[in-house]
């Protein structure tokens, strides 16, 4: 492992990170050999001397006049987020997002591998989604410990989301990647992040709303 790999960065350097390797991809799906900042900053709209400092974190310097190289800075930006380790993940609560996350065959490509589902419904209980088994909330300290899963995908109704947010901890999940409005507590030394798709659908209908005034 890369000693950067153990460099904790400042979250909205971190946010940035994956904009710059998406669009470095692209760049080397192209053939482009080199790119500079300022290149970058107009492609994904940030400022290029912060894209500068925010890529020094990780040891990452252009040469004047000719900038980054395009192949070694998508390989070290992908081994610095993780994308390039599988990382395995289980979801809890299939309903529609959860089943949406399970079939989306993209997030392989950034290291999560999805290796089981849980819920209570008995209608999914025992089904597969995607080839992936659906198991009984129950059974869930047994086969995270089968599967060695470290991440858990939180999917379910917030008025469960604590429980099983619990339920997670107390089996040995390291980090839960929170897709419900709830702000569920964990015990310390638990990642917790949370992507609340309906604060983001209220920004933007007070903002439209602002804007249709």
């Amino acid at each position: 492992m890369n000693e950067t790999n153990n460099i904790i960065l400042p979250e909205p350097t971190l946010r940035r990170l994956p904009w710059y390797l998406a669009y470095i991809d692209i760049l080397k799906n192209q053939g482009v050999k080199t790119v500079s900042s300022t290149r970058i900053a107009k492609a994904i709209n940030v400022d290029a001397s912060l894209i500068a400092k925010d890529l020094s974190f990780l040891n990452i310097r252009g040469k004047t006049r000719i900038g980054y190289e395009v192949a070694r800075l998508a390989e070290v930006l992908a081994d610095f987020l993780g994308f390039k380790r599988s990382h395995k993940a289980v979801v809890v609560g299939v309903g529609s997002l959860g089943a949406a996350l399970i079939h989306d065959t993209g997030l392989a490509n950034y290291g999560l591998e999805i290796v089981a589902g849980f819920d209570t419904s008995q209608e999914l209980i025992g089904t597969k989604i995607r080839g992936i088994n659906i198991y009984d909330m129950k059974d869930f300290g047994r086969i995270r410990e089968l599967t060695d899963a470290s991440i858990g995908i939180l999917t379910v109704p917030f008025t469960s989301a604590q429980d099983a947010a619990d339920t997670m901890v107390a089996s040995g999940i390291k980090a839960i990647w929170n897709f419900t409005p709830c702000r569920v507590r964990t015990s310390e030394g638990i990642v917790m992040t949370s992507t609340s798709i309906y604060a983001h659908l209220a920004l933007i209908y007070n903002r439209l709303g602002n804007e249709m005034l």
